[in-house]
């Protein structure tokens, strides 16, 4: 009987610290699909709860600075983590680009379109009456799509067909949806479990948009510094790095 109790009190103890370690990441659209199993294996491994939340790196930033209770932040843009140090906002000894991102362009199965042989002159084509893409403004693949269709000089012809979503991961709903026949989205959602089997796509070189180094950094106001810090760290570890380049990430030659 003393044993079981014994065991039952560490297993509440256990439970009591986990909760009291709880950590909230904040984290680019771009990341909702490899994100999670990258917590299931660091939750699995060491006990530790991450919480989620998703959006454009913009508008999470301006929430970080209006006081979101965020740990972490996971930006597609360096930018913003960098921004944030620079405004008390964030730790610069934990500043860390964990990987680089690519745009593609993605149609549904049933599209007609052949990707491989018209790249991205396949807009161009009548059958195309909405193009999905995220919020230039706030999102950094929003940004890469526009300077995308700018670098093949397609943008003022297809500027008037632009279905804008608020971060990657919707513009991505759109066209899995079927409110748009095409959209300019991160690698690593045509590659995730929901959309793999349902579409083709075409990666849209490199030279034509900004390079997109994505970093994280952990948050000043953090009430779980040490916790934050354990988890980033995790991602330099073989098996994170492993799953991300799954996802179709590269990783940075220099990692900060």
């Amino acid at each position: 009987m003393k044993v079981i109790c014994k065991l039952a009190l560490s297993l509440i103890l256990l439970a009591i610290f986990a909760s009291a370690q709880e950590i909230t990441v904040a984290a680019a659209a771009d990341m909702s699909a490899a994100l999670p199993e990258l917590v299931a294996a660091y939750t699995k491994k060491t006990g530790q709860v991450v919480k989620l939340s998703f959006g454009a790196s913009g508008n999470l930033t301006n929430q970080i600075r209006n006081g979101a209770p965020f740990d972490l932040f996971f930006s597609a843009d360096e930018q913003y983590p960098q921004q944030l140090i620079a405004e008390g906002l964030a730790s610069k000894d934990t500043l860390y680009r964990y990987a680089i991102g690519r745009l593609v362009l993605w149609v549904p199965n049933e599209s007609p379109l052949d990707l491989s042989k018209l790249g991205m002159q396949a807009l161009l084509d009548p059958s195309v009456k909405k193009i999905s893409i995220a919020n230039p403004a706030t999102a950094p693949y929003g940004r890469a799509a526009e300077a995308t269709l700018r670098h093949f000089g397609i943008y003022d012809q297809i500027s008037s067909r632009l279905v804008v979503g608020e971060n990657v991961a919707q513009a991505a709903q759109f066209v899995e949806s079927g409110n748009a026949q095409a959209g300019l989205l991160a690698l690593s959602h045509a590659l995730a479990p929901a959309m793999k089997n349902k579409g083709r796509y075409w990666t849209v070189p490199l030279d034509a948009y900004p390079t997109l180094n994505q970093a994280a950094v952990v948050l000043s106001r953090s009430k779980q510094q040490d916790a934050a810090r354990r988890f980033l760290e995790f991602l330099r570890s073989p098996e994170a790095t492993s799953l991300l380049t799954s996802y179709g990430f590269s990783l940075p030659a220099e990692k900060r």
